[in-house]
């Protein structure tokens, strides 16, 4: 059977009890991670691989050096080999000369297995591929007893998700420290908000609120000379729901995360619609260009998730939680502003203007400190849980049906294929006229 299937079916308590008490337990353990003892003190180098050589993989190598002087990059990978040079020449102005870029050329990886090359030549990973590639990346990263910073999403279909929480489970074996890119957890104003609504109950039961990423998109890659039908949909990967999962997953996952963490729970139903009005061209793949989700949670709360794609229409970036005493608003992406307000509007608290370190950089902070302390960061549970309520949402939009958590979990639909290679067809195929196959809600069974 593929590995990826599901042996049986997973309620949505069993999935909340194991993934909850699996955490507490690495927490709480006393032997230290795989290698910690090695690394406390901090007067030991510690080598980074880098997997996926994007702006964003770019950017998070750019974080980890900052987070410690100790640390140095050792191997990348990437299928592109543009694209690895142009993020080792970034990265060579500022840490060449000193020796924290040491890369050279047969370290350097490239294809479809670049990564089975370059994660064991490290003692820490930096996972930053197109999100349909986290399951496998995550799973060979832990065979290796590698500690990990990952990107969201971890998956982009539920197959994934079950294969992220199999290896999860060993990564809490090995006590390995991973930390995962849904930065708003190590952001200043989210965690003071937090603490006073957890603390203080300073707004009482949250009943209701929104999460919205609506702006006017991201960029768009054309197919390049040479690159075959499959490298040219990870090359364009935002617009292929098996490699990204639409924006559901790459973008307003952020939001939804905060109203999952405030709440404290994971919704029981979610239903809503989507389409594509506007960013209709073949270039934008086979994704909707705007989603409308609303959660229902097992406490009662309903939470509207906003996702748009649309040039000169209304921008909005963040979340909006209404409970019994007051409301708390946070306003823009790579912003704190943060205000908590109670019912006849009176400003309870404000974090505007305040100096905070860039959750970006936070994330990486920690989790070095972490490592070299002997620690146990571990972000998986509610990286998977709130990955999943992104399958689900986007299951909901792309066939008009009402999903539970329990469809959502347990679902066969795989977009992903379980490993992929220079000769695995590509997952959608274009018509002939150039088009790719769009989802219509009350016709496409959900996925």
């Amino acid at each position: 059977m593929n590995p990826s299937k599901k042996e049986s079916s997973i309620t949505r308590r069993d999935f909340v009890k194991r993934t909850s008490a699996a955490v507490g337990a690495g927490v709480l353990a006393g032997s230290l991670p795989v290698g910690a003892s090695a690394f406390a003190g901090g007067s030991d180098t510690l080598t980074i691989a880098l997997i996926g050589c994007g702006g964003r993989g770019t950017g998070a190598a750019n974080n980890a050096l900052r987070a410690d002087p100790g640390l140095k990059i050792v191997a990348m990978a990437d299928l592109f080999r543009d694209r690895l040079d142009r993020s080792y020449d970034s990265l060579s102005r500022r840490y060449l000369e000193s020796g924290r870029l040491d890369v050279p050329e047969e370290r350097k990886f490239t294809g479809f297995d670049a990564y089975k090359k370059a994660i064991p030549l490290a003692d820490v990973v930096i996972l930053t591929t197109p999100p349909g590639f986290r399951p496998a990346h995550f799973e060979e990263a832990v065979k290796h007893g590698k500690h990990m910073f990952c990107e969201k999403a971890i998956a982009t279909d539920a197959p994934g998700v079950r294969r992220f929480m199999k290896a999860a489970e060993e990564a809490r074996e090995k006590k390995l420290n991973v930390t995962i890119g849904l930065q708003r957890r190590y952001q200043n104003s989210y965690r003071t908000v937090y603490q006073k609504i957890r603390d203080e109950d300073i707004i009482g039961k949250i009943l209701s609120g929104h999460a919205t990423w609506n702006d006017a998109g991201v960029w768009v890659r054309h197919k390049e000379e040479g690159m075959s039908e499959l490298e040219y949909q990870i090359h364009n990967w935002f617009y292929f729901t098996w490699v990204a999962g639409d924006q559901i997953l790459e973008q307003n996952i952020h939001n939804i995360d905060i109203c999952n963490w405030f709440i404290g729970e994971y919704p029981a139903t979610a239903q809503g619609m989507g389409g594509r009005e506007v960013r209709t061209g073949k270039e934008y793949g086979q994704i909707f260009d705007h989603n409308f989700i609303e959660y229902t949670y097992p406490g009662g709360a309903v939470i509207s998730a906003q996702s748009r794609h649309q040039p000169n229409t209304f921008s909005r970036v963040g979340e909006h939680l209404q409970g019994t005493k007051g409301t708390v608003t946070f306003e823009g992406e790579n912003s704190n502003n943060a205000i908590i307000r109670d019912h006849n509007g009176n400003t309870l608290y404000d974090h505007y203007g305040l100096e905070d370190v860039s959750p970006y950089q936070q994330e990486h902070n920690e989790l070095f400190a972490s490592i070299r302390s002997g620690g146990h960061i571990d972000d998986t549970d509610y990286s998977a849980k709130t990955t999943l309520t992104a399958i689900m949402g986007r299951m909901a939009s792309y066939s008009g049906q009402m999903i539970t958590w329990e469809e959502a979990l347990n679902s066969d639909a795989q977009l992903m294929p379980f490993e992929v290679n220079a000769d695995t067809p590509p997952p959608v195929v274009a018509d002939e006229n150039g088009f790719y196959p769009v989802p219509v809600p009350g016709v496409s069974e959900p996925h």
